[in-house]
Protein backbone atom coordinates (compact mmCIF):
# COMPACT_ATOMS: atom_id res chain seq x y z
CA UNK A 1 0.00 0.00 0.00
CA UNK A 2 1.18 3.46 -0.93
CA UNK A 3 1.55 6.91 0.44
CA UNK A 4 -1.82 8.33 1.15
CA UNK A 5 -2.07 11.93 -0.41
CA UNK A 6 -3.32 14.51 2.07
CA UNK A 7 -6.17 15.39 -0.32
CA UNK A 8 -7.36 11.72 0.51
CA UNK A 9 -6.73 12.30 4.11
CA UNK A 10 -8.33 15.49 4.43
CA UNK A 11 -11.80 14.00 2.45
CA UNK A 12 -11.55 10.78 4.34
CA UNK A 13 -11.45 13.58 8.08
CA UNK A 14 -13.77 15.74 6.54
CA UNK A 15 -16.09 13.10 5.88
CA UNK A 16 -16.62 11.80 9.32
CA UNK A 17 -15.60 15.13 11.31
CA UNK A 18 -17.48 17.83 8.99
CA UNK A 19 -16.72 21.49 9.97
CA UNK A 20 -14.70 19.93 13.09
CA UNK A 21 -11.29 19.57 11.35
CA UNK A 22 -9.81 21.88 9.12
CA UNK A 23 -6.10 21.86 7.19
CA UNK A 24 -3.77 24.72 8.60
CA UNK A 25 -1.13 23.77 6.30
CA UNK A 26 1.19 20.86 4.46
CA UNK A 27 5.15 22.09 5.57
CA UNK A 28 7.28 19.70 3.37
CA UNK A 29 4.33 17.51 3.15
CA UNK A 30 3.17 16.94 6.40
CA UNK A 31 -0.34 17.75 6.68
CA UNK A 32 -1.40 20.05 9.63
CA UNK A 33 -4.79 20.27 10.67
CA UNK A 34 -7.21 21.73 13.25
CA UNK A 35 -9.32 20.16 15.27
CA UNK A 36 -11.59 21.24 18.45
CA UNK A 37 -11.19 19.49 21.49
CA UNK A 38 -14.73 18.02 22.21
CA UNK A 39 -13.77 15.63 19.17
CA UNK A 40 -10.26 14.62 20.00
CA UNK A 41 -10.64 11.67 21.13
CA UNK A 42 -12.80 10.57 18.37
CA UNK A 43 -10.58 11.63 15.89
CA UNK A 44 -7.66 10.35 17.19
CA UNK A 45 -9.45 6.61 17.11
CA UNK A 46 -10.66 7.12 13.32
CA UNK A 47 -6.92 7.72 12.64
CA UNK A 48 -5.57 4.89 14.36
CA UNK A 49 -8.46 2.18 13.71
CA UNK A 50 -9.19 2.95 10.32
CA UNK A 51 -8.58 0.33 7.63
CA UNK A 52 -7.12 2.14 5.16
CA UNK A 53 -5.37 4.62 6.91
CA UNK A 54 -3.83 2.91 10.55
CA UNK A 55 -1.86 5.61 12.24
CA UNK A 56 -1.01 3.09 14.75
CA UNK A 57 2.00 5.22 15.93
CA UNK A 58 2.12 8.52 18.51
CA UNK A 59 4.86 10.11 17.61
CA UNK A 60 4.55 12.82 20.05
CA UNK A 61 2.08 14.80 22.09
CA UNK A 62 3.65 18.28 23.47
CA UNK A 63 2.24 22.03 23.09
CA UNK A 64 3.31 25.41 22.26
CA UNK A 65 2.51 28.60 23.88
CA UNK A 66 1.21 31.63 21.43
CA UNK A 67 0.87 34.92 24.39
CA UNK A 68 -0.77 37.20 21.30
CA UNK A 69 -3.59 34.73 20.59
CA UNK A 70 -6.97 34.16 21.94
CA UNK A 71 -6.37 30.91 22.60
CA UNK A 72 -2.62 30.75 23.83
CA UNK A 73 -2.04 27.38 24.10
CA UNK A 74 -1.77 24.96 21.18
CA UNK A 75 -1.27 20.52 22.38
CA UNK A 76 0.38 18.81 19.43
CA UNK A 77 -0.59 15.31 17.99
CA UNK A 78 2.12 13.58 15.78
CA UNK A 79 0.68 10.35 14.29
CA UNK A 80 2.66 8.29 11.56
CA UNK A 81 1.13 5.51 9.44
CA UNK A 82 3.79 2.57 9.64
CA UNK A 83 1.95 0.88 6.74
CA UNK A 84 1.64 3.84 4.40
CA UNK A 85 4.56 5.92 5.69
CA UNK A 86 2.20 8.96 5.82
CA UNK A 87 2.57 11.52 8.97
CA UNK A 88 0.13 14.00 9.95
CA UNK A 89 -0.25 16.42 12.76
CA UNK A 90 -2.91 17.69 14.81
CA UNK A 91 -3.57 20.70 16.74
CA UNK A 92 -5.81 21.76 19.43
CA UNK A 93 -6.33 25.16 20.91
CA UNK A 94 -7.02 26.15 24.42
CA UNK A 95 -7.56 29.19 26.42
CA UNK A 96 -5.85 29.69 29.71
CA UNK A 97 -9.15 29.93 31.68
CA UNK A 98 -9.97 26.38 30.31
CA UNK A 99 -6.67 23.87 29.72
CA UNK A 100 -8.81 20.17 30.04
CA UNK A 101 -8.52 17.97 26.89
CA UNK A 102 -9.21 14.13 27.01
CA UNK A 103 -6.34 12.15 27.15
CA UNK A 104 -4.99 9.97 24.37
CA UNK A 105 -3.59 7.15 26.83
CA UNK A 106 -6.71 4.97 26.23
CA UNK A 107 -5.69 5.03 23.01
CA UNK A 108 -1.84 4.68 22.91
CA UNK A 109 -0.81 3.52 26.26
CA UNK A 110 2.70 5.21 25.32
CA UNK A 111 0.59 9.05 25.70
CA UNK A 112 1.17 8.14 29.09
CA UNK A 113 4.34 9.71 30.00
CA UNK A 114 4.03 12.25 27.01
CA UNK A 115 1.04 13.76 28.35
CA UNK A 116 2.54 14.29 31.59
CA UNK A 117 5.32 15.74 30.30
CA UNK A 118 3.23 18.45 28.59
CA UNK A 119 1.40 18.92 31.57
CA UNK A 120 4.49 19.23 33.78
CA UNK A 121 5.49 22.05 31.24
CA UNK A 122 2.90 23.72 29.89
CA UNK A 123 -0.17 22.86 32.35
CA UNK A 124 -2.35 21.31 30.24
CA UNK A 125 -4.97 18.89 32.14
CA UNK A 126 -5.55 15.58 30.68
CA UNK A 127 -9.17 14.66 31.68
CA UNK A 128 -9.16 10.59 32.31
CA UNK A 129 -5.56 10.16 32.41
CA UNK A 130 -4.27 7.41 35.11
CA UNK A 131 -1.56 9.22 36.54
CA UNK A 132 -1.40 12.99 35.49
CA UNK A 133 1.49 14.43 37.87
CA UNK A 134 4.76 16.43 37.31
CA UNK A 135 7.39 14.16 35.59
CA UNK A 136 10.93 16.09 34.98
CA UNK A 137 10.04 19.20 37.67
CA UNK A 138 9.70 19.09 41.32
CA UNK A 139 6.72 18.26 42.43
CA UNK A 140 5.93 21.73 44.30
CA UNK A 141 6.64 23.74 41.29
CA UNK A 142 4.14 26.59 40.73
CA UNK A 143 4.67 27.48 37.40
CA UNK A 144 4.97 25.51 34.21
CA UNK A 145 8.11 26.20 32.62
CA UNK A 146 7.52 26.05 28.76
CA UNK A 147 4.99 28.85 28.74
CA UNK A 148 6.26 32.39 27.80
CA UNK A 149 4.92 34.26 30.56
CA UNK A 150 8.66 35.51 31.83
CA UNK A 151 11.37 36.96 29.96
CA UNK A 152 14.26 35.28 28.51
CA UNK A 153 16.90 37.11 30.50
CA UNK A 154 17.46 39.13 33.66
CA UNK A 155 16.88 42.88 32.66
CA UNK A 156 19.26 43.41 36.05
CA UNK A 157 22.60 41.82 34.42
CA UNK A 158 25.06 43.96 33.81
CA UNK A 159 27.85 40.92 32.11
CA UNK A 160 25.44 41.93 28.76
CA UNK A 161 25.61 45.30 28.73
CA UNK A 162 26.81 47.46 25.26
CA UNK A 163 29.37 49.37 26.78
CA UNK A 164 31.56 46.19 27.43
CA UNK A 165 31.47 45.74 23.20
CA UNK A 166 32.80 48.93 22.42
CA UNK A 167 28.99 49.88 21.39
Amino acid sequence: MGKIANEELLRRLDENFAGKVKETGADFGLLTVEVDADVITEVLTFLKTDSALKFIFLTDITAIHYPEQEKQIGVIYHLHSLTTNTRIRLKVFLSLDNLHIPTASTIWDGANWMERETYDFFGVIFDGHPDLRRILNVDDMTVFPMRREYPLEDPNRVDKKDYFFGR
